[in-house]
């Protein structure tokens, strides 16, 4: 396959939409060539390449300094016919080591280095050394899509008119899962057991129509979930290192994105990060016009005040932030119509901003729409 192809998919692989067709094809016909190789090997180098593949993902997810990996002595490989045969790899040509603490003071991370490494010996002249060390990169990529990450529910996402991130958990289809079964206990307090209390569950409803409701922490109306934000915030960072894992392994091995259970994962954790993410982002929204409110009446506001209003990038799927100016530094008296004001005035320069994409816009819109409201009214004199 040309590099440019796989360069390209790389790069759809990090992508909020799905890769187009003429690049899928292609890897899927590489995916199954490699499938088909694993499988003529012997069992015992197909658990030698599984060790040393998990070895190496290990390294790479820790960013270590250093890591060592051994090829397998011998390997089936294709024949010039239709058939395969078994070549032998010398052992000088086996064990190889990536990485170094030169390369780390070069701020140079272990998994490019690795897959540099893998690349290069891929063009050996050696099959069976070239054979192997495809094998084990795809073998690594594996490793960290099937054993590094949870599998979750089997979940179907709604996408909202003039978006193209399916994030709206889908209502009418309730999936069994190892996490929630149906011999699971359900949070309902009935009249009969007033006295026994309420029954406390894992997950509510809502959690579990997402792919891994340990880490919903904002349900349907925003509400926290959870002890404190600091939690949520933590759940948000989980499910980037989710994504984060997902596109390592793809740009391992480009052929992966046609995988079945990498596509399960990456669509389940993709629309729950999106909409999780926007729900802190609101949240964190209604926080600040609380404490905004609170020391307005205080008479705290009188020396400025700058908004930095907390968002979620669905580009880069981070958490980010718009700052923008209320009231210069200053002995300037606070009224609640200069943060009406200062909202419109951002209004118009977001809605114009073409570094955001068109649904990070709307919701930002929607977050300063949240402040205009809440000052519109608002009286210092109130309780």
């Amino acid at each position: 396959m040309p590099e440019t192809a796989k360069s390209l998919l790389i790069q759809e692989a990090g992508s909020l939409l799905q890769p187009p067709a003429e690049l899928t094809e292609p890897l899927q016909c590489e995916l199954d060539e490699i499938r088909q190789l694993f499988a003529a090997q012997p069992l015992l180098v197909q658990r030698f390449i599984e060790a040393q593949a998990g070895q190496l993902a290990d390294a790479i997810i820790a960013n270590a300094a250093e890591v060592r990996f051994t090829l397998p002595d011998r390997l089936v490989v294709p024949s010039p016919g239709d058939g395969f045969q078994t070549l032998t790899i010398p052992p000088e040509q086996r064990e190889y080591q990536v990485g170094g603490w030169a390369n780390r003071l070069r701020r140079k991370e272990l998994r490019l280095l690795a897959k540099q490494r893998l690349t290069e010996l891929e063009q050996s002249e050696n099959q069976a050394v070239r054979e192997a060390a495809h094998l084990l990169r795809h073998a690594t990529a594996v490793h960290i899509v099937y054993n590094l990450l949870p599998a979750g529910r089997s979940v179907r996402y709604l996408t909202e008119e003039g978006e193209s991130i399916p994030c709206i958990p889908a209502e009418e289809e309730q999936i069994e899962s190892a996490l929630t079964a149906t011999t699971d206990a359900i949070a309902e307090e009935k009249v009969e057991d007033q006295e026994r209390g309420e029954l406390l569950v894992p997950f509510v409803p809502y959690a579990r129509r997402f792919f891994l409701p340990q880490w919903v922490a904002f349900d349907e109306n925003g509400d926290l979930l959870l002890s404190n934000v600091q939690e949520a915030e933590s759940h948000i960072a989980s499910m980037q290192r989710y994504l984060r894992l997902l596109h390592y392994a793809v740009a391992f091995s480009p052929c992966l994105i046609s995988d079945e259970i990498y596509q399960q994962k990456r669509y389940g954790m993709l629309g729950q990060l999106v909409n999780q993410g926007r729900a802190l982002a609101v949240y964190q929204t209604r926080q600040i016009i609380e404490t905004i409110k609170r020391r307005a009446r205080a008479q705290n506001l009188n020396r400025g005040l700058t908004i930095r209003l907390p968002y979620f990038d669905d580009q880069d799927l981070t958490m980010k932030i718009y700052p923008f100016v209320v009231i210069p530094a200053g002995r300037i008296m606070f009224v609640p119509a200069f943060v009406v004001r200062a909202v419109r005035e951002e209004e118009v320069k977001v809605a114009q901003d073409t570094r955001l994409s068109a649904t990070t816009r709307k919701y930002i819109l929607k977050q300063l729409k949240l402040l205009e409201q809440a000052f519109l009214n608002f009286s210092l004199q109130s309780p």
